[in-house]
């Protein structure tokens, strides 16, 4: 993690509760869905956030968006406090603050036309006549692989990975310093992956963008980040450098993830290491360690303490009570 001051972004215990709404059990009971989270993104940083589905990946990119408010923790960008700002005190930041989203269909408007869907945050934020406003959205079609005579189409006339690309344009319109994109090729082929992918990368090496990448394919994750943080039932539980994260894994959940990737060599062999049991719930998480009813590796202790996110080595922190903190010289 960075140093407080020093990234774009930077969020500090950040917690998300929902109450339970079924069953005469859950009376007053509540969903962990985001639970003591805190990480940071410098200007020009892909982190990758992966782990298993309900851990609150989505969750977490939604309160930095300030699409959801939080239940407690801070939220910072360029040092600015915005978890309780009110939505007139949002509107520059929302500005900064974009989201590619994973259905590419599901959020676009299926009644506007492709050119107005990329213009609209254009309007939005800027007093530009109808001809510059053409203009910037026939070059935002260009720059990310769709024609300028495409913007009188309906999102229903494009391919999957057309209406991604429309998303991203629409992302881009005002040029906003760091972009969720949460699951943004999940939804597509493979070939259209890869491309979507490398247009990503090439435009934040063109515009210098930020971006929070949530997934669960650690082999696109391995791409396009820089960091990457793993999360689990609700917490971080390692956030280290992609190379770190990718050939000596501290945690024994990061282990598991990664021995669980297929291998394309039939050829290879690799050692497997399968998580036994289910993922807990989030109404009633385990006490100690989350992670301690499906480690191979669990002692006493895990069941009792939650172990701290601590420095292992350098820029790699772990929450793992296996694990020695970093000495200072």
């Amino acid at each position: 993690m960075n140093s407080p001051g020093e990234a774009l972004l930077e969020v500090r215990g950040l917690r998300k509760y929902f109450p339970a709404r079924t069953g005469l059990l859950a009376r007053g009971a509540k969903v962990h869905a985001v639970d003591g989270v805190s990480l940071s993104i410098d200007a020009g940083e892909t982190l990758g956030l992966v782990g298993e589905s309900g851990c609150g990946k989505s969750t977490t990119g939604k309160l930095i968006l300030r699409l959801l408010d939080p239940t407690e923790g801070r939220i910072f960008w360029c040092g600015q406090r915005i978890d309780q700002l009110n939505r007139a005190q949002l509107r520059p930041v929302r500005r900064a603050l974009q989201a590619v989203f994973q259905d590419p269909y599901a959020s676009l408007n299926p009644r506007m036309r492709a050119g107005d869907i990329v213009a609209e945050p254009i309007r939005n934020y800027e007093s530009l006549s109808a001809a510059e406003i053409r203009v910037r959205v026939a070059n935002l079609f260009e720059r990310v692989g769709l024609h300028a005579d495409q913007m009188v189409k309906y999102p229903y006339e494009f391919s999957g990975g057309q209406r991604q690309r429309l998303g991203i344009a629409r992302a881009l319109s005002v040029q906003p310093r760091l972009i969720v994109c949460d699951e943004p090729v999940s939804a597509l082929d493979v070939s259209v992956q890869a491309q979507v992918i490398n247009l990503l990368m090439d435009l934040q090496a063109e515009f210098h963008l930020s971006y929070l990448f949530v997934a669960h394919d650690l082999a696109v994750v391995e791409h396009i980040s820089h960091r990457v943080a793993v999360m689990y039932l609700g917490k971080i539980v390692e956030i280290a450098p992609k190379r770190a994260i990718f050939t000596r894994p501290q945690h024994p959940y990061t282990e598991a993830l990664l021995a669980a990737v297929p291998v394309p060599d039939p050829a290879l062999r690799r050692e497997r290491r399968v998580i036994s049991g289910d993922v807990p719930s989030p109404i009633d998480p385990p006490s100690g360690c989350r992670f301690h009813t499906r480690c191979p590796y669990v002692e006493e202790r895990c069941k009792r303490e939650e172990p701290p996110l601590k420095e292992v080595s350098s820029g790699q922190w772990v929450a793992c009570h296996l694990r020695e903190p970093v000495r200072s010289a």
